[in-house]
């Protein structure tokens, strides 16, 4: 089998997460106290420029490494062991069933086996992983296996993203696996431990918006929509006639004129609230649900203020804004009013660091 390490992950003694956006690098390193508590021990954010990140593919290898660099030293951080991801559009996953009580290389066997079906390229050029997830619940005996699978230069890039930057990679992830890993354990704290739930988790990022189905740790439905940050700069350059780079920089400093909630942003979030209704229609004519019980906002563009509330009344469902380090307590070295503003944004990057505890 090819193996990668690890699309999936592994636990390991010391770990940080490295989230590599369209807009910025994150990273965050967690430790944990003996009860079992977690602590944010370093948390930093650095932007990239527009087109480094192109659909999830470097595109300036050097200038995005550069960034990497400088979040590191800016959170201070000494550790060198990594976890990235890759996007969910490079990879292939497959939920599979097999036999329970085989032997690791009979399971290695039957999954490259599996792995034969679903991937249209030669092995010989893929990374591929896999994970068992427990008893099979429509099949007794056997176990429910999710395969993974992306190709070599995917991987490969991530790998030498991180060495080019100081970085030892010892997890490549993907994304959406990270971020569902982080919003499982906010779900864990809702009444009832978030048993029986519905949660949809949107992913608001620069250039595209993501939703997440999950249901009991399982997803129900996924799906990707060209809508993000990035034409709310586009609007902004449109209204005062800035460039992108001073529109860019004006949005996050809080700078801009005093009529731009009302004529830009406003509109902007009705529009935003809309693409939400219209992903959750698509799930419920898909599935049999028709309703959910909370709407999860996570991504920079779940920092814009008063977005939850505008999600709210146009979809009629309860939308919270995550803030992946609610529970835990925070190292000396944090900032946390500036934490508490950006918390959004750092949901895949803390899934990515909370690798670190898995076995």
């Amino acid at each position: 089998m090819v193996a990668l390490n690890s699309l999936f992950g592994r636990g390991a003694p010391s770990l940080v997460g490295i989230d590599v956006s369209a807009s910025s690098v994150k990273l965050v390193e967690l430790s944990q106290a003996s009860g079992g508590r977690l602590s944010v021990d370093r948390c930093a954010m650095e932007l990239l420029e527009p087109g480094w990140i192109t659909d999830g593919n470097i595109e300036n290898l050097d200038g995005v490494a550069e960034a990497v660099r400088r979040v590191v030293k800016k959170s201070g951080t000494r550790t060198k062991e990594a976890a990235l991801a890759l996007p969910a559009s490079v990879v292939i996953t497959k939920k599979i069933v097999l036999p329970d009580g085989l032997s690791e290389l009979e399971m290695e066997a039957q999954v490259e086996s599996e792995a034969n079906q679903y991937i249209p390229f030669s092995m010989d050029e893929v990374s591929l992983d896999f994970c068992v997830t427990g008893p099979s619940a429509n099949s007794i005996g056997d176990v429910d296996v999710v395969l993974a699978a992306a190709r070599k230069e995917k991987v490969q890039d991530r790998q030498a993203l991180a060495e080019a930057a100081g970085l030892k990679p010892v997890v490549v992830d993907i994304e959406n696996l990270a971020s569902r890993l982080a919003a499982e354990r906010l779900i864990s704290r809702l009444p009832g431990k978030g048993a029986d739930v519905v949660i949809a988790l949107f992913e608001l990022g620069a250039n595209n918006m993501s939703m997440q189905a999950i249901r009991n740790g399982e997803l129900l439905y996924e799906r990707d929509q060209v809508f993000g940050g990035s034409q709310l700069t586009q609007l902004i350059v449109r209204q005062y006639g800035f460039s992108h780079d001073e529109a860019e920089q004006k949005k996050r400093n809080n700078e801009l004129p005093d009529d731009y909630t009302a004529t830009v942003l406003k509109p902007f979030m009705d529009s935003t609230a809309q693409e939400v209704g219209r992903a959750l229609q698509f799930f419920f004519t898909s599935t049999p649900y028709n309703k959910v019980d909370y709407i999860f906002l996570a991504g920079g563009g779940a920092c814009m203020s008063g977005i939850a509330n505008v999600v709210t009344e146009h979809t009629g469902f309860a939308c919270n804004v995550t803030n992946p380090f609610d529970g835990m307590t925070m190292g000396r070295t944090v900032r946390e009013p500036k934490l508490a503003k950006e918390a959004p944004s750092y949901l895949t990057a803390c899934g990515l660091a909370m690798r670190r505890f898995l076995k």
